[in-house]
C-alpha cells in the first residue's frame, strides 16, 4: 500500500531569526540544501559555511551568488577548516549561536577499508565540535546522525553511534551554561551523493540493460533533502538537550524502487557490500524504553540527565511508545508501493 507521501517537518516559527548559524561539512548535499533554504525562507544574521574543500566552496559561492540577490549572499561567510582541527573550530565558532554538524565520512565500504580515517572525522571530530562549542558558548547544536548508528554492524554506523553518545553526554558537561546539544537520525536521502537513486538514473541514461540489486529482500527508509533540512530546523525548534529525533518516513523494497524507475530492466543480484544490512533500524527495542512519539516523529530521550530538562511527555504531550516497539525498514507500516515510490521520486527536485 502507499504510505502518507509527504510530511514536510517544517518548523512552526523561524528558529534562526537574527542568529549566526554555522554548518560543518556545508559543501555536501545536505549542507548546500540547508544554506539555500536558510537564505530563501529564513532570516539568519549570518550563515557560515565550514568545510575543508576550497574548490567546492568556490563553486558553492558562485552558485549562490547566481541564485540570490546581494542582500542575501552578503550574509554568507566561507571558512576553510576541518573538524579534526580543534583550534580551527574554536576560531570558527566565535560569535556563533547555532551549529549544525553535518561533516562526516559516510561511505560504508570506504570506512571498512580505512577505519582510522573514519574514526578521526566522525568520532574525534565530534569531540572537537563539542569542545569548541563549550569553549565559545554556542547556544544550540544539532548533530546529524544516521539509521546505521542504531545496532551498528559496520564501522561507519559504530562511529556515528559514538558521535551520538558524545553529543548527548555533552549536555551534562555544559551544566548550567545553557548550551544544549541534540542529534537527528534519519534514513537514506534521495539524491544525495552516494545514494542509489542517482546511480540508477545514470545507468538508465547510459542505456544499461540492468539495475543491480544487492539482495532482493533489502529494504530502506527514504527522506528527501528538503524534508531532511526541515526536520533539522524543526528539531532545533523543539530541542531541550540530549534528544535523538527520528522522523516518521516511508520505507521501500529496493526491488520496488528499481521497478518504479525502470520496470523494463532486469534486476540481477550482485550481493551485499561489506558492512551492509538487509534492513535498517532507527529505533531498537532497547531504545524503546526511552522513546516518545509525536505526530511526525519519535524522540529518544537521554537516559541520564544531570542537567535541568523536562520530559517531552510533559512539555509537548508526547506519548511513550510500547516497550516492544521497534522501528525498522522491514516492519515499518509506511511501506510505499510502486505508485508511492514514483510520487516520492517526483517530489525529489535535487
Amino acid at each position: 500500500m502507499s504510505a502518507p507521501l509527504y510530511r514536510d517537518f517544517a518548523p512552526q516559527m523561524d528558529p534562526v531569526q537574527g542568529k549566526v548559524v554555522l554548518i560543518t561539512g556545508a559543501t555536501g548535499s545536505f549542507g548546500r540544501k540547508m544554506v539555500m533554504t536558510l537564505l530563501r525562507d529564513y532570516d539568519p544574521r549570518k550563515v557560515i559555511i565550514f568545510s575543508r574543500d576550497e574548490l567546492k566552496q568556490y563553486e558553492m559561492r558562485a552558485e549562490l551568488e547566481e541564485m540570490f540577490p546581494r542582500e542575501k549572499t552578503s550574509r554568507l561567510r566561507f571558512f576553510l577548516g576541518d573538524v579534526r582541527d580543534r583550534l580551527r573550530l574554536v576560531m570558527a565558532f566565535r560569535g556563533v549561536d547555532i551549529v549544525i554538524h553535518a561533516a562526516a565520512l559516510k561511505q560504508v565500504p570506504a570506512a571498512e577499508y580505512n577505519p582510522s580515517e573514519c574514526i578521526a572525522t566522525n568520532v574525534n571530530g565530534a569531540e572537537n565540535v563539542v569542545s569548541a562549542c563549550l569553549q565559545t558558548g554556542v547556544h544550540r547544536v544539532v548533530a546529524l546522525s544516521t539509521d546505521k548508528a542504531c545496532s551498528p554492524i559496520n564501522l561507519y554506523g559504530a562511529t556515528k553511534l559514538a558521535s551520538d553518545k558524545i553529543f548527548v553526554a555533552a549536555n551534562n558537561m555544559a551544566g548550567d551554561t545553557g548550551i544544549r546539544f541534540c542529534a537527528v537520525r534519519y534514513g537514506n536521502v534521495i539524491g544525495s551523493r552516494g545514494s542509489v537513486v542517482p546511480l540508477f538514473k545514470r545507468l538508465i541514461a547510459n542505456g544499461s540493460k540492468t539495475l543491480p540489486i544487492t539482495d532482493p529482500r533489502m529494504t530502506r527508509f527514504w527522506i528527501t533533502l528538503d524534508q531532511g533540512v526541515n526536520f533539522v530546523l524543526s528539531s532545533l525548534e523543539l530541542m531541550q538537550g540530549g534528544e535523538i529525533f527520528v522522523p516518521k518516513i516511508p520505507a521501500t523494497l529496493m526491488t520496488d524502487l528499481a521497478t518504479a524507475m525502470a520496470p523494463e530492466l532486469e534486476q540481477p543480484t550482485v550481493g551485499i557490500r561489506p558492512g551492509e544490512k538487509l534492513h535498517e533500524v532507527m529505533i531498537s527495542a532497547d531504545d524503546a524504553r526511552a522513546t516518545y512519539e509525536l505526530d511526525d516523529r519519535y524522540i529518544i530521550e537521554p537516559e541520564f540527565a544531570e542537567y535541568t530538562r523536562k520530559s517531552f511527555a510533559k512539555v509537548r504531550g508526547a506519548k511513550r511508545v510500547s516497550e516492544d516497539f521497534y522501528y525498522a525498514s522491514d516492519v515499518n507500516p509506511e511501506r510505499l508501493d510502486i505508485d508511492g515510490i514514483k510520487a516520492l521520486l517526483a517530489a525529489y527536485t535535487g
